[in-house]
């Protein structure tokens, strides 16, 4: 079994795995892409040799095939030599780069993020990560004992918790609801957050893209349902933002937060929290400030010493995002999983947690009757060289799938063909 393994990593893997060509520049990269400028985004999706270019921008291990990108999206080769370039250019005079350079520089990244997001800057701070972003929140608002907050059972663990301790510090209500896993309409799922709400509702947490299931949540409509009862609206986005195309205020939700280090490909350890301009001064931080004033986003930024060189590289990552096209990474990512899900539907005793269509993208979940998620990942592993992540909870039991841009068709036949064998 091990010979057999071996060959078919081998085989799955070719031309994946630590190409002869790495691109060590964006220009090199940005150079390889210019002859497939005029793709329309529905040909680009399906257009491999586009792909094969960006597949040699990523050095990936070639002792499995990764399908679970959605705990963090590995950095292409550029944006990693770029976070060495700086840890080295920064280390040489750190005190001085601390004390002198990095507010300027902060600065600068915080307006590329702000233009990415399609925000003004001054509602905009450079956090670790989603858990950072929206514990600000959570815990920065004012809530008094009875005050209820509504939000499902699948929503991210950690955000749950946060709420949970709030419960009991605080005295709050936390008011779970369930989703529908296969909604017929948008209608379903705004009401299922309405039938929740009541006088005493005060937030309303929503993730944008459920990371355990990949659907899409309706969040503008969810917000204004949500504003027409008075009600604000949390928005975490830590999978969705730079995953699919949109200007965080269209959203319509009050306070925002995300991970970079996910859909972004930046280093690990950086994240986003958007909040509204009027809705700021509400907000206490997490880390006592008083040289800025109330209503002024820089008082989120007191959060004691991080590694600056990792700051210092999102602009690289966000060339890199930019350089392949949010729209054209959208649709490409949405193929993928379409291509393995419409063969997943046919195999007889596999089911999807996941609804076809628009309301989703990269991420999908399944199960396969008679057998636990935890059975059928390490299945996929064991025997086939397939890494994904089991999902094993009240509201969703399955096997999350999350293919990347370097992702081929070839390592998605092999999830199939898994299984296939797997399910009979």
């Amino acid at each position: 079994m091990r010979n057999s393994r071996r060959h078919f990593l081998h085989t799955a893997t070719a031309g994946l795995a630590f190409p002869i060509f790495l691109p060590q520049t964006l220009d090199a990269l940005e150079r390889a892409l210019e002859p497939f400028a005029r793709l329309t985004v529905p040909t680009a999706s399906r257009a491999e040799e586009f792909w094969d270019e960006i597949r040699q921008a990523f050095q990936i291990s070639p002792d499995f095939i990764n399908l679970e990108n959605g705990y963090s999206s590995p950095q292409p080769v550029v944006t990693l030599e770029a976070l060495q370039k700086q840890v080295r250019r920064i280390n040489g005079a750190i005190s001085h780069y601390m004390r002198r350079q990095r507010a300027d520089e902060h600065l600068a990244v915080r307006r590329q993020l702000a233009q990415l997001a399609g925000c003004p800057v001054e509602e905009i701070v450079i956090t670790r990560n989603t858990t950072e972003s929206m514990s600000t929140v959570i815990h920065g608002l004012d809530l008094a004992p009875g005050d209820e907050a509504v939000m499902t059972n699948q929503d991210y663990g950690s955000m749950l918790e946060e709420f949970r301790q709030q419960s009991r510090r605080r005295g709050i209500r936390c008011v779970e609801i369930g989703l529908p896993l296969h909604p017929q309409n948008d209608d379903e799922v705004v009401e299922a957050y309405e039938r929740a709400l009541t006088t005493r509702t005060k937030v309303l947490l929503l993730t944008h893209m459920i990371n355990i299931t990949g659907q899409i949540l309706p969040a503008r409509k969810i917000c204004a349902m949500a504003h027409a009862h008075g009600v604000e609206v949390i928005i975490d986005a830590a999978h969705s933002f730079a995953h699919l195309v949109y200007d965080v205020p269209d959203l319509g939700g009050d306070y925002f937060g995300a991970s970079l280090h996910k859909w972004l490909c930046t280093p690990l350890g950086v994240g986003i929290l958007q909040i509204r301009r009027e809705k700021i001064g509400k907000v206490w931080p997490l880390f006592g400030e008083t040289s800025v004033g109330d209503d002024d986003i820089r008082k989120f930024e007191r959060t004691g010493t991080q590694p600056a060189w990792t700051v210092a590289t999102i602009p690289e990552a966000i060339r890199f995002h930019s350089l392949i096209g949010g729209a054209r990474k959208e649709a490409r990512l949405r193929y993928l999983q379409e291509y393995w899900t419409t063969r997943a539907r046919e195999i007889k005793g596999v089911y999807l947690n996941t609804p076809p269509g628009e309301r989703a993208c990269a991420i999908a979940n399944f199960g396969i009757e008679g057998h636990s998620p935890a059975n059928i990942a390490n299945q996929l592993f064991d025997r086939f060289g397939v890494f994904t992540v089991a999902i094993d909870m009240v509201a969703v039991k399955g096997v999350r799938v999350t293919p990347h841009l370097y992702t081929t068709t070839g390592d998605l036949d092999a999830l199939v063909s898994g299984i296939r064998a797997i399910a009979s």
